[in-house]
């Protein structure tokens, strides 16, 4: 059996930045491309403001670095916290620019339910792969929406709690590829 797994960075010759290995492309599913991506554009407006937030579960506050212009981005995508694990569902599949950029980095920084993490050791799971880790972070009705959506790969991320403090503010939490 092979496995879909797809690790994050490692160290170039000479200890200079880290070189992701070659990542197999996952486009989007059709009905992504179609439906879902117009929708973005209008909702993600709204979205990122209520991304990460206590009470607003549906959406993550993805903070990570450009890894060709080094400025810093926020990116609401649906995230859920299984254990000391966040998993992303690809919904764009795995060639969005925030997904390669922390890749690149080798993290990020998350709020997920008003709480921030340092996210580290990004990994692209194929859905097989991650069956255990998809079961236990999401509802069967969320389950569902994967197959409707064509997701095919996730983004599983090590998480550690960061200090108190808001994540764009005073208490910033460093990650690979800059400080947030």
């Amino acid at each position: 059996m092979s496995s879909n797994r797809q690790h994050a960075p490692h160290a170039a010759p000479g200890g200079s930045r880290p070189v992701a290995p070659p990542l197999d492309p996952v486009a989007p599913a059709p009905i992504v491309r179609i439906v879902v991506r117009p929708l973005t554009e209008i909702l993600n407006p709204l979205i990122s403001k209520l991304a990460g937030r206590r009470h607003f579960p549906f959406a993550a506050k993805i903070l990570h670095v450009g890894r060709r212009s080094g400025r810093s981005y926020v990116t609401p995508a649906g995230a859920r916290l299984s254990g000391d694990t966040i998993v992303i569902p690809l919904t764009f599949g795995n060639r969005s620019d925030w997904s390669q950029n922390v890749r690149a980095a080798g993290g990020c920084t998350i709020r997920l339910n008003g709480r921030d993490y340092a996210a580290t050791q990004p990994e692209f799971l194929g859905v097989e792969d991650a069956r255990p880790l998809i079961q236990s972070a999401f509802s069967p009705f969320e389950r569902a929406s994967f197959r409707l959506l064509g997701i095919r790969q996730l983004l599983s991320l090590h998480a550690v709690p960061a200090s108190k403090g808001p994540v764009d503010g005073p208490h910033s939490v460093a990650v690979p590829g800059g400080t947030k």
